[in-house]
This record gives C-alpha cells, structure tokens and sequence, in this order.
C-alpha cells in the first residue's frame, strides 16, 4: 500500500507540471521528514550525489556532440555512407542506420544522433519516395541507438548509481547494439524490397566514394579513438570524453572549418542546460532513492517479486512490462535513476549479472524514448521532420518490436553483452 502510495504522489506531481528532478527531490525531502528522518539527509544525498569523477564525462560528452552537430559533421557522414550503400535495396535505410550507429559512437547522446542524422537523411529519404510514416519511425529508433553503442550517457549514470565498471558497461553494450543495427538494416531492406516505392540513388563513382569517405574520415577516426582508448585502457571513460571534445573541436574548427564562433556559443549554451537538467535529475533521484531506502522499499518490492515470481524469465517479463509502463511517463534519465535501486536487488536475487542487467534496462530505456508521450526522440524527429507526433509514434512500432526480439536475445543468450567484457 505504501509503494502505491509513493507512486501515485510521483506520478500526481509529473501530471501538474512538477519538473522531475524537483518532484524526485521534493517527495524524497517529504518522505524522510514524515518518516522522521532528519531533513539534512536530502541536501548530503544530494551533494553525495553530484560529488562524483565520472559524472564529469556527461557535460564534455554531451559539449562534444553539440560541437559535432553544430558543425554539420552528419552530413559528411551521412553523404559517406550513401556513396557506398545508396544503391542497394533500401540503400537510404540502411545508410541511415549506419550513420546513426557511427555517430552513436561518438555522442553517447540519443537525441543528439536523432537530430543530427535526422537533418540529413529525413529530407533525402522523402524525396527518395520512402513512405513517411517509415522513415519518421527509422529516425527516431535509429537515434536510440545513442545511448545503448558506448560511449553512454544512461550506462555511465548506471555505472555511477550501482558502482559498476563503466568501462565494463561500455564493452557489454557492443554486441547488443551491433545486433540491434543488424535487425534495424534487414528490416529496412526488406521494408524496402515489399512495402516501399521509392526510387534507387545512383551508384556513386568511385571517385565520389573517395571524396566522401575522406571528409568523413575525421569522424570516423574521432569514433575509433574513443572506442579504442577506453578498451585499451589508455583512458577512462571521462578522459575519453575529454579527449573526444577536444578531437570535435579540431575536427570542425580546423579540418572541415565548419565551426563558428556563433555555433561554438549555442553548442555550449545548449550543452550546459541539458549538464544542469540532468545533474539535476541525478541529485533529485538521490534524495528520492535515499529516502525510499530508509522507508524500506526496495526491499519489499524484492520480497513481494520474489513471492510471486519463482523464475528467472518471469522476472524479466514483470521488469519488462514496468519499465514500458514507466516509459510511458518517465524519460530515459530518470527511469535509470529511479528504477535501478529498486529492481537490481530483485534481479540480483536471481542471479543475473549486474553488468547484464544495466545493459538490458538501457534496452528497455530505448524503448521509452519512442513510446509517447514523454518519448523525446519522438519530438526531436517531430520537430526536425514537422511531422505529427502520432505519425511518428506510428512509425516507431516495427522498431519497438525488434527491440523487444533484443531483449529476448539478451536474455537466451546473455553472452551477447557478456562476452566481450568478460571472455574476449
């Protein structure tokens, strides 16, 4: 009865107006004071909370993806996919995808490869004749690819919330999202092979393949470093964010010379909202997760799933279906924050892996993104295509679906995030 109670507050003040990270820290101030706590215990949880070396890579993570997009760098790797791909069954889809996969392995932002691939390839696929329903639907699943592809911004607040290897997380994330790039591309073909009347981009020369692939390469490049650093070792998580922000300021101030001094100021301007939204959130959902701690919460949520769920695929079912309940008013941040402390010592219980059960929420995360109507990749592809919001929410439901198979195969074969971290 308390839970429901808990709930129904939270959601009562999501529905007024209440911004999360306010009513995350207001009713978690409210529930240690009627429980008799003292009151300090929000300000310390909050300042615990921001107190934290890795959080330092979300800000230069999301500066760099900003410093990408206002430098127009999707274009040049869109138009480098195309020339290799365009002329293939669905040739547009799956440049579209790729890209997405490719930037994702820069940004760690999912609304940031969403609006960046998005500006490009959207308009290219309409004139192309793709249905639009389609291609609303691609963009914006495409985009969720940015936070399941390290870097993360959601695995690296998981990383910080469970005390997990962030690195470890990275390397689990590989193989579902080459997998989920994999089931996004044959649908696309064969969508565009049965349902699809477009009209075929010409093959590219060889020389316009070059020309293409050489403009894009920095990016490419900035991608493999990043990558490659943080397997190797060579550095942490937030020094490759570091490192990739200052790599994104030499690729588009000094080698493609894309980068203004006006568009350098909106990419900080913007980057340092969304650093204060989400530390905001953080700390909020600490003081929330502190006082439903004291209150004994997530101990009862894991004694009453533990009652009534006997199986391991029967947990992973009920977590399921809360967390696309959850996505249905929550964004992907705070249902990170909100929903680890209180399902991972249930999953634990079970004996799934920490490190396999962060990968397979990010899934599930990835879902909220495109499910209205909170899901901002929705509104980001809304507001880039000036399409209705009903029909890209329309459009996302194949990719919903084959993200869901995702899961499924997370689950049969945990291997698919565990063995790069752990085997190779």
């Amino acid at each position: 009865m308390t839970v429901i109670l808990i709930l129904a507050a939270l959601f009562g003040l999501l529905l007024i107006g209440v911004p999360v990270a306010f009513a995350l820290g207001g009713l978690g101030l409210g529930l240690l004071v009627t429980g008799g706590f003292s009151p300090l215990m929000a300000p310390q949880a909050a300042l615990s909370a921001l107190d934290g070396f890795i959080l330092l890579a979300v800000p230069l993570f999301l500066l760099m993806s900003n410093i990408l997009l206002k430098g127009g760098v999707g274009r040049d790797l869109f138009a480098a996919v195309q020339a290799w791909v365009g002329h293939l069954p669905g040739g547009a889809a799956v440049a579209t995808i790729l890209s997405c996969g490719i930037f994702a392995a820069i940004s760690g932002s999912s609304v940031a490869t969403a609006a960046t691939i998005g500006t490009v390839a959207g308009p290219e696929m309409i004139r192309a004749g793709y249905q639009k329903r389609f291609v609303y639907g691609l963009l914006a699943a495409g985009g969720t690819l940015g936070i399941l592809i390290p870097p993360s911004i959601p695995l690296i607040v998981y990383g910080f919330v469970t005390e997990e290897s962030v690195i470890a997380l990275f390397m689990a994330g590989i193989g579902p999202g080459l997998a989920l790039v994999g089931l996004f591309i044959v649908y696309s073909i064969l969508s565009a092979m049965f349902l699809q009347d477009y009209t075929p981009a010409p093959k590219a020369t060889w020389e316009e393949r070059m020309q293409a692939s050489l403009r894009a390469l920095p990016t490419a490049a900035l991608a493999a470093v990043i990558l490659g650093g943080i397997y190797t070792g060579v550095f942490t998580p937030t020094e490759a964010a570091a490192v990739g922000f200052a790599f994104a300021l030499l690729i588009t101030g000094v080698i493609l010379r894309s980068l203004t001094l006006a568009k350098l100021w909106e990419a900080v301007k913007e980057s340092m909202s969304t650093t204060v939204a989400i530390l905001l959130i953080i700390a909020g959902a600490k003081i929330f997760g502190k006082a439903i701690t004291l209150w004994r919460i997530p101990q009862d949520i894991s004694m009453l799933i533990a009652e009534h769920v006997a199986t391991p695929l029967g947990l992973i079912i009920v977590v399921s279906l809360v967390l696309l309940a959850m996505g249905l008013v929550f964004e992907a941040l705070s249902m990170v924050l909100i929903m680890t402390p209180v399902l991972l010592p249930a999953a634990m219980a079970m004996r799934f892996d920490p490190i396999w059960f962060g990968i397979y929420m990010v899934v599930m995360v990835e879902c909220a993104l495109i499910t209205p109507p909170v899901g901002l990749n929705l509104y980001v592809i809304q507001s880039v295509t000036k399409a209705r919001l009903g029909e890209v929410a329309r459009g996302t439901l194949p990719f919903l679906g084959l993200m869901l198979l995702i899961v499924a195969l997370l689950y049969a074969w945990p291997d698919l995030a565990l063995y790069i971290p752990f085997k190779l």
